[in-house]
């Protein structure tokens, strides 16, 4: 049985893979975006509440996040390779910030696989696997753009967002941002 599931991973992500669009471009392919890496910065009166960031992790326990705190939420999945080139930097940020919360949501993928990515990463911050969560963001961020990155104030609203790979200047400039206010 556990090599049926194995198999069958595979097979979904190699599937996956060979629709996953491009890094720099915006071409819709099987229903998703990769954005351009665009930072977008909300003014404070222009802002709205971010969702309720709770569930089950891949690491099968359960987390809910409070609000106080800058906080960082990446969308993402294992067989985008905007994700997998994104991983390093948001690792290294989320060491950076101690102060500031990072949390994945996984979207459109099995929990075996990006449990296992999450694994050969070092992954050192939550993923929520309910993807239903990004319902919560529809006003905020594209349903369909992998990955992509919401910043939260420390009220609990969305402040910025990045469509497409995050790079260590844009994550940087808008944790500050926020960060500072």
């Amino acid at each position: 049985m556990k090599r049926f599931y194995r198999v069958f991973s595979v097979l979904i992500m190699v599937i996956a893979l060979s629709s996953c669009g491009d890094a720099d471009s915006s071409n819709t392919q099987e229903g998703f975006i990769s954005g351009d890496g665009s930072v977008t910065f909300i003014n404070v009166d222009d802002r709205i509440d971010a969702p309720i960031l709770a569930g089950m992790t891949l690491s099968g326990t359960n987390y809910s996040y409070g609000v106080g705190r800058v906080t960082v939420v990446n969308v993402w999945a294992s067989w985008c390779a905007p994700c997998r080139a994104e991983i390093p930097t948001l690792i290294a940020l989320s060491k950076k910030y101690s102060g500031v919360t990072f949390i994945g949501i996984l979207t459109r993928d099995m929990p075996p696989a990006a449990e296992a990515f999450a694994r050969r990463f070092g992954i050192p911050y939550p993923t929520l696997i309910d993807d239903s969560i990004l319902l919560g963001f529809r006003d905020s961020l594209p349903a369909n753009a992998i990955p992509s990155t919401a910043v939260i104030d420390k009220n609990g609203k969305v402040a910025g967002r990045i469509l497409g790979e995050v790079t260590v200047a844009s994550l940087s400039k808008l944790i500050e941002q926020v960060s500072a206010e």
